[in-house]
């Protein structure tokens, strides 16, 4: 079992930035693939990043990618997902996700997920 915990959401206004933190616990943090997801209201949850257990490889949604960047650190168990140059439609729930397998993480069959942060864009 892994247990996630986000954190870092919060209310931004447009341009601002954001870190967000998904703490893991349980089995062995390294042996997994991360990634972060988002729902807006009224919309399916979709990807934003992964990255591989070793964090040499990342992958990010077309809509995020050169303003968002995924990063972990497996001495601390955490994986981070940084936010610049925030959107109003970035604004959604953000949850935290791991799975040993990267195919099944990156179309959102992982295994584990947190139980997500809200982030709220202004314009």
């Amino acid at each position: 079992q892994v247990q996630l915990v986000e954190s870092g959401g919060g209310l931004v206004q447009a341009g601002d930035s954001l870190r967000l933190s998904c703490a893991a616990s349980g089995r062995s943090f390294s042996a997994y693939h991360m990634g972060w997801f988002r729902q807006a209201p009224g919309k399916g949850r979709e990807f934003v990043a992964a990255i591989r257990w070793s964090g040499t490889i990342t992958y990010y949604a077309d809509s995020v990618k050169g303003r968002f960047t995924i990063s972990r650190d497996n001495a601390k168990n955490t994986v981070y997902l940084r936010m610049n140059s925030l959107k109003p439609e970035d604004t959604a729930v953000y949850y935290c996700a791991a799975d040993v397998n990267l195919s099944r993480l990156q179309v959102g069959h992982n295994e584990y997920w947190g139980q997500g942060t809200q982030v709220t864009v202004s314009s």
